[in-house]
Formats: C-alpha cells, structure tokens, sequence
C-alpha cells in the first residue's frame, strides 16, 4: 500500500503520521520520571534504584544513536524504521509485566535502544521533502518529537491514575505497535546509500564525520548547548513549582509541560524562513533570545507571568536553533544523511544529559539564581559559537559537500 506524495515526494497524512511517530517514540523515554516513587513502592525499589530507570533510558537511547542510527544509509530504510518501532512495542510490553526491578531496569534500556526509529524517521522526511520545503518539513517531524518529550509526563500521571503505572506501558506498547504497522503500510521504499559499506567501516565513517565536515562539528556543538540550557529549565522547573512562593501539586507541575508544547509548535516557523534562505538569521536570532529568555526565567523566581514568558520564549528559541542547524547538516552529504544525523543528535543528546547534571549540583548550591545563571552561560555560549562558525566556515550553509571517501571493503570496487 502507498501514499500519494505531492510533488517533493511527501503528503500531508505522511508527514503528520512521520511526525506522531517521533512523538510517541521518544515519550517513551520519559514515561518514567513522574511515576519512579509509584514503580519503586510497587516493585519494593528504594529511591537509588528507581532513579535507575531514568538513567538506563538515557544510556540506551545514546547507544542506539551511535550504533542503529547510521544504519539507514546502509540498510532499506522503511524496514529498519519499521523493525525499530516494532522492537519498541514489544520492549515496552515487558516492561508493562515486568515483575520485579531488574527486568523493568533491562527493558527500559532496550526500549531506549530501539527508540531511536524516531531518528531515522527523521532524516527519512528530510530525504523525501523537496529541497525548497525540507526546513518546513523536518520543523513539523521535531515539534512532534519535542511535544512526546514534553507531554510524557503529563501523560504519564493522567494514565497512572486511571489504571496504575503499568497502564502507561501497555498504552505505549499499543500506540507503537500501531505505529509500526501504519509505517509499513505508508511509507515509502528507500535504499541506503553506503550499501557496499561493512558495518564496522560505517561507524568509522560516522565518527569521521566530524573531522570531514567544520558546519557540523559547529552545528553539533551549538546544539548540544542549545539542549543543555533547555534541560537545565526542565530539570530545574518542578524544584521550583513544588516549593515556596508556588508550592504546586505535582499533577499541576505535570501540566506545565503544555507551556513548552506552546513553544514547540512554532517550529514549522523556523523551518519555513529556514527554505526562504534566511538559515543563519534564524539561528543567529534564536541564540540571542535564548539568552534573553532567561533573564524572564530569573524574574519568574516569584511572577508566575514572568515565568511563563521566559518559559515560552526559551521553547520557541531552543526550537529555530535546532531546526535551522537540522536543515545545515541535512544539506551537507545527503547520501550519508543518516551519519551524519546520528553524530549531530549523538552530541546534541549528550548536552542535553550534561545539562541536567550540572542543574542538580548547581540547585543545591545555589537554587533558582544560580541554575538561571548557569542555563544564561550556556545559551551564551550558543551565541558565541554561532559567531565563531560564521567568521570561520566559508562554505554557506546548505551547500552540499563532495561525497565522502571511504575505505573500500574487501570484494567491492567502490566505497559509497
């Protein structure tokens, strides 16, 4: 069965459908945060040990970044995408029945591995937009991955109080196995392009990604930046709400998460200046009101308004910096797209985890002000990067590089 594309080779029902599934797929990495003192009681977990759960999520899904992820330049890529959403509904059955700690612990890390389908649905969209509407299109896949990240919580607790935190699991399961089932049926077949490639050559070519292309090592550090200081606000948001002058529930705190689902809807905007050539001034002025969104944050220490502005602006800033840096890399080698996606989130997703670390240290220390001055360096340092790139790089973004030179495997003639 097969989708009418329009004439960039994408419908509407397609990118709508490629967007939920990045959502979905990614939200099952959060499900857990909210419902860890509900999951240890259960399973007879302390707190040490549920906060686990978290940090295998995070593990696994790194893993599968650097090692499933560049497999969609090697492999045909509705079958890869559609065996990673199907390995994800069967690992978030397990954890749904899971009877005790250490297989909840195993299947978290598993669902993590496989969860990274949304990272070759991605590039997938990317590859099948046409080249004027490739910003409009990647803006809409990431705002449904941003709104699964953002909206988990909310729906995590709502789920876990109609039937217990094992109903998250089972409703994941499901929307995933669906998902898997709706992805074979629409999307199109892809080849790979490093076909010839052995798999150990292409995580080498992976990594030399890095070294080959300066757009991507900038783009990849302004990135990791970009999420350090979103995750350093999330981390750092329930202290806040759930103590003095707010003291929220933390059904209410839950909720908040709708703000940032706000901030993310304007992604398609980013995307749309991004194919009207106009790439650099979105991240130029996304970086610059990164750092002004903080300044709001500081003063929502006790103006709920204030916080809600800051909030706002900081999920829309952090959005145009990561699609216009989306639509740089993407340009770079399409017939390497999949590495050179896999590098880029690799970077991006370890800022993310540093951010959050360092918001811990930081809040015990020095609380709220201390945590505003912390996500304020970090998006300066956004800002500073994006000016080194642009003095530095004098390739414009967006324009394709020469493919990449591999080795040449035993038996072929030619590398990809």
């Amino acid at each position: 069965m097969t989708t009418t594309p329009h004439p960039g080779g994408l419908s509407r029902w397609l990118l709508l459908l490629m967007s939920a599934a990045t959502g979905l797929a990614v939200a099952g990495n959060y499900f857990a945060q909210p419902l860890l003192d509900l999951i240890g009681r259960d399973l007879g977990l302390g707190p040490a040990s549920a906060a686990l759960l978290v940090t295998a999520a995070q593990a696994g899904y790194a893993l599968g970044l650097i090692l499933l992820v560049p497999l969609g330049d090697l492999m045909e890529r509705r079958r890869l995408a559609v065996a990673l959403y199907a390995a994800t509904a069967v690992f978030l059955l397990v954890s749904a029945t899971a009877p005790g700690g250490t297989v909840l612990l195993i299947s978290t890390a598993l669902t993590g591995l496989a969860s990274v389908g949304a990272q070759v649905v991605v590039p997938f969209a990317a590859t099948l937009a046409a080249p004027a509407e490739r910003g409009r299109v990647v803006g809409t896949v990431m705002t449904g991955l941003i709104l699964g990240l953002l909206l988990a919580r909310t729906a995590s607790g709502t789920l876990s109080e109609l039937g217990g935190w094992r109903t998250v699991y089972f409703a994941n399961a499901a929307l995933m196995a669906l998902t898997a089932v709706l992805l074979r049926l629409f999307l199109p077949r892809l080849g790979g392009d490093g076909g010839r490639l052995s798999y150990p050559a292409l995580l080498r070519s992976t990594v030399a990604m890095f070294r080959l292309e300066p757009l991507l090592r900038w783009r990849a550090g302004i990135g990791a930046l970009s999420l350090a200081s979103f995750s350093v606000l999330w981390t750092a948001l329930t202290f806040l709400l759930a103590g003095s002058p707010y003291a929220w529930t933390e059904p209410a705190i839950g909720l908040f998460g709708l703000v940032g689902a706000a901030g993310a809807l304007t992604a398609t905007v980013a995307g749309r200046l991004a194919d009207r050539g106009l790439v650099q001034a979105v991240t130029g002025a996304g970086t610059v009101l990164l750092v002004v969104s903080w300044l709001a944050i500081a003063a929502g220490a006790r103006s709920l308004v204030w916080l809600l502005a800051g909030v706002i602006l900081l999920d829309l800033a952090h959005q145009a910096v990561l699609n216009s840096s989306q639509n740089v890399v993407y340009a770079l080698r399409p017939q390497a797209r999949n590495r050179i996606n896999s590098a880029f989130m690799t970077s991006f997703f370890a800022g993310g985890a540093i951010g959050s670390a360092l918001t811990s240290l930081v809040w015990v220390h020095a609380g709220w002000s201390g945590v505003c001055v912390l996500g304020g360096a970090l998006s300066a340092g956004t800002a500073v990067l994006w000016i080194l790139e642009r003095l530095t790089t004098g390739r414009p973004a967006g324009t394709p590089s020469r493919p990449v030179a591999h080795p040449v495997p035993a038996g072929s003639t030619k590398g990809d």
